[in-house]
């Protein structure tokens, strides 16, 4: 499992395990239908299930005897490896671009206490929330006695017992760029899941009992579920407290949580210079994290009466500074330390139930544990935003186009976390890839207007992707569209039109999440390449406009279909966010590295020590990584934006750089003699050593020593940072074939391809693991899985049975490609990888359905229903 790269986050991992040594004692000889199956039950977010799958496989054939042990880590690797091809090259590294290892791969596969519930303190108490059974309404009575006198509850909290703090619970740099509009609790609750009290008891028994017994009389309101009629004259209004804080354009007497009005140039002038102006309408869900660790955080008092935040989060920092005020407490007085995370995928990026814990914890004095179940993820936390989309595009008869527009209205749910930043990623991205040609390539015309409303369902937030998948949905439909008018070929057509190297990012100058903008050069775009690479392995030429291949022979009912998208997301975001590193050297010449950046599963603990190793020429083993704890960490703005390689990896970099450089004096100093003095310029590191130009070395085990022991004793570390005046986009070629029942509108996705420019790349099996499991979370995108309500607010998806996330034995063929270039505002030409998967696979489907069989669909997931009507309407 380790060596395959099979572990991400790890939390499934041991249950792999375990199942395969079951399969093993029931089954001889199992293949790769059997191994499935057996993964069958064990639902895992992060992997797309093909190294854990690749794992078992391996491990079979070294039980049978048909592979030593000694040969196993080299073929398996080479079985796990993604296609590589290189567009622009880059120097020859030690362990950059290596399939290094996790080094958190042994504690993980053997399910060591590594999580945040890993831990059982003295006395610690349960923490539970009541929700609210209604969308929208007023608490004009609360009554708590009952609860506070049953044996074993501690505290019952409602929202006349905490301080009135309005706060947003999106985890983002200070100030927030977004209003602030919640509380711990309120008097009011806007969706069927809100907050209406605390509760902390003995157990989860009690808790639960005490959660009944709670009498609250609610004054119910009229309920706001469509968006479209948020800003309606005569609308319920979601927001009327006096705390609210706007920010920017939000204005709660219309239900307008954010407003976005951006042009490029002139889509007027734009439009009429065009042949065609064609337009369309699109349509994407409320989807689930899915994350499968649920929210989770521990809050206790320490020694020096300091609260202690462990929580599942992707941003520590964040949440210690956003807490603060919300539990009356300077921020010295509170330390977040973040363990392993069993999942986030920016659901985490919310700082969503550790003031609940720390409320309680105040109010007891005994340490609480709050983790919600899988209804209270569906019902309580954040989603991805659903959105309508209206496309506007003209095009000349050559296929230039000559302005593109998109309006979209967004739902941002009862509350506006990452209301205007996620949305403005929906353009600020997806709207960005398609400049036009020619004169128009230079000055592009490109509108993206946007408004985000309230309505009373559970709040949105972040989502990996974050807003780019629901603009790719409309835009990559709408080029599919626009190339069937004009009878050009799906690909050409797009490239033709496809922002290229060393040109402008346009959105650059108009937008940067409600902050000054800047312009930027985008240097490197492998994106051409990627279309080459994923067509060919897709076999694009045979089988596009090929009506022979769209049959199944004998089975007159299925049509094959082929698709493609092209995508790019972006890497960071500029002049903002920040990262720190700290380095120092031990005894026996290896290295603490102290990151604030937090590894989901990503595995960014592995590729930042690798880079380490590669500056100080040492393996990944010699680099005791420790992430993300407030008191000991230095500054890191957390888990998101696709940032960490980037980010995080520039300040390790140049914190390696600063010890690398140490390191060369002390052993310039000690190999030096009267005769023959060494300078610093003369040594390099490698193979543990510092090596003289001659060829003389000293360890890094004797420089260690020397300087902390021997002769003007010093320690050897450094501490860095890094802001990015540039985010470098990511680019990706996705295609998808399916098969299509049009008797019954049945799906089956029978194989993805995915063809990536994300710079160097620093871990192919790392990197390669992100883009299966990825492509597999934006499957269920495309064709399974959203929230749906009825009309009084109430959730109809509250489990894994009603929400579908794809099993191990339901896997389509998947295919990684990495085309790569170097990027120069990285120190090792990296760019973002983590996102972009999820943003081409649903309207490469779509696209796919309508290749196959002509219907088109323009609002996903496409469900048996959805394709048969629009079957129908053909």
């Amino acid at each position: 499992m380790i060596d395959s790269g099979a572990i991400q986050c790890g939390y499934c991992t041991p249950a792999m395990v375990l199942a395969s040594e079951s399969l093993f004692k029931e089954n001889n000889t199992p293949d790769e239908a059997d191994i499935r199956d057996a993964f069958s039950g064990i639902l895992c977010r992060c992997t797309g299930y093909e190294k854990p799958v690749k794992a078992i496989q391996f491990a079979q054939r070294v039980r049978e005897g048909s592979l030593k042990n000694a040969d196993l880590e080299a073929e398996l690797i080479n079985a796990v490896l993604p296609e590589m091809s290189t567009e622009t090259p880059a120097p020859e590294y030690a362990h950059v671009g290596k399939p290094d290892k996790k080094v958190d791969g042994m504690k993980l596969v053997q399910g060591k206490p590594a999580f945040t519930d890993d831990i059982d303190l003295r006395g610690m108490l349960i923490g539970k929330v009541l929700h609210s059974p209604v969308a929208h309404a007023r608490i004009k009575k609360i009554d708590t006695r009952k609860a506070k006198a049953l044996k074993g509850v501690h505290a019952v909290l409602t929202w006349q017992d905490l301080p009135r703090v309005a706060y947003s619970t999106a985890g983002q740099s200070d100030p927030i760029p977004g209003p602030l509009d919640m509380f711990s609790l309120d008097n009011k609750v806007r969706f069927v899941g809100d907050r209406v009290a605390f509760v902390a008891a003995e157990n989860e028994q009690i808790a639960n009992q005490a959660l009944r017994l709670i009498e609250v009389e609610y004054e119910e309101l009229p309920v706001l579920l469509d968006s479209s009629q948020a800003m309606a004259a005569d609308a319920p209004r979601l927001h009327d407290e006096p705390e609210y804080v706007n920010f920017a354009d939000s204005d709660p007497a219309r239900n307008l949580a954010a407003k976005i009005r951006i042009d490029v140039g002139n889509v007027e002038e734009g439009f009429a210079q065009a042949d065609q102006i064609i337009e369309g309408d699109y349509e994407v869900p409320k989807v689930q994290q899915a994350h499968i660790e649920p929210h989770v955080s521990i809050t206790y008092w320490d020694a020096d009466d300091r609260l202690v935040i462990r929580t599942s989060t992707q941003v520590p920092f964040h949440v210690r500074r956003m807490l603060a005020p919300v539990l009356n407490l300077p921020v010295k007085r509170i330390r977040v330390i973040k363990p392993r995370v069993g999942g986030g995928f920016g659901g985490k990026q919310e700082v969503l139930i550790e003031d609940v814990a720390a409320h309680l914890t105040i109010a007891t004095g005994r340490p609480v544990k709050v983790e919600y179940t899988r209804e209270e993820e569906f019902i309580a936390a954040r989603s991805r935003h659903p959105m309508k989309i209206h496309m506007k595009t003209g095009v000349k008869n050559d296929g230039t186009i000559t302005a593109n527009e998109m309006y979209a209205l967004s739902d941002t749910g009862a509350y506006g976390c990452h209301a205007l930043t996620v949305t403005g990623n929906t353009g600020q991205k997806a709207m960005a890839l398609y400049v036009g040609d020619g004169e128009f390539r230079k000055k592009p015309n490109i509108r993206f207007y946007a408004d985000i409303v309230y309505t009373n369902t559970p709040p949105a937030g972040a989502f990996r992707g974050y807003g780019v998948p629901q603009g790719y949905w409309a835009v990559e439909r709408h080029m599919e569209k626009i190339a069937r008018i004009l009878g050009m070929d799906a690909l050409e057509f797009r490239l033709k039109n496809a922002l290229r190297s060393e040109e402008l990012q346009p959105f650059s100058t108009s937008w940067s999440e409600g902050r000054e903008p800047r312009p930027e050069i985008v240097h490197t775009v492998g994106l051409e390449k990627c279309a080459v690479l994923g067509s060919k392995a897709i076999d694009w030429q045979k089988k596009y406009q090929n009506p022979q291949w769209h049959e199944v022979p004998g089975k007159p009912y299925l049509r094959k279909g082929i698709g493609v998208a092209l995508v790019m997301q972006g890497t960071a975001i500029p002049y903002l966010d920040m990262g720190g590193a700290s380095l120092k050297i031990n005894d026996d010449g290896s290295f603490n590295l102290l990151i604030g950046a937090t590894d989901l599963g990503t595995g960014s603990d592995t590729i930042l020590a690798q880079m380490v190793g590669e500056t100080l020429g040492v393996p990944v083993e010699d680099v005791i990584v420790y992430s993300s704890d407030t008191d000991f960490t230095p500054f890191d703005k957390g888990a998101y934006a696709s940032s960490t390689t980037y980010i995080s990896g520039t300040a390790v970099a140049k914190t390696a750089r600063e010890v690398a450089e140490q390191i060369k004096k002390r052993a310039a100093m000690m190999l030096s003699t009267q005769d023959h003095p060494v300078a610093a310029e003369e040594i390099h590191l490698a193979d543990r050593k510092a090596i003289c130009a001659d060829g003389r070395s000293v360890t890094l085990a004797e420089v260690a020593l020397d300087s902390l022991h021997h002769n003007e004793q010093e320690q050897i570390m450094a501490t860095a940072s890094y802001v990015a005046p540039s985010s470098p986009p990511p680019f990706a070629a996705q295609f998808a074939e399916v098969t299509v029942d049009i008797e019954t509108g049945a799906l089956t996705v029978d194989k993805l391809v995915m063809a990536v420019d994300a710079g160097k790349i620093v871990n192919p099996i790392t990197a390669s693991g992100q883009i299966e499991g990825g492509m597999i979370q934006a499957l269920g995108y495309a064709v399974c899985e959203e929230m749906l309500y009825d009309e009084k607010g109430r959730a109809r998806e509250k489990d894994f049975v009603d929400y579908h996330i794809f099993r191990s034995d339901e896997m389509p063929e998947l295919k990684t490609i990495f085309v790569e270039t170097f990027e120069p505002t990285h120190p090792f030409g990296a760019k973002a990888v983590a996102e972009i998967p999820m943003d081409g696979v649903a309207p490469a489907v779509g696209n796919a359905i309508l290749d196959a069989c002509g219907a088109d669909l323009h609002q996903n997931p496409a469900t048996p229903e959805r394709i048969l009507n629009a079957l129908h309407t053909k």
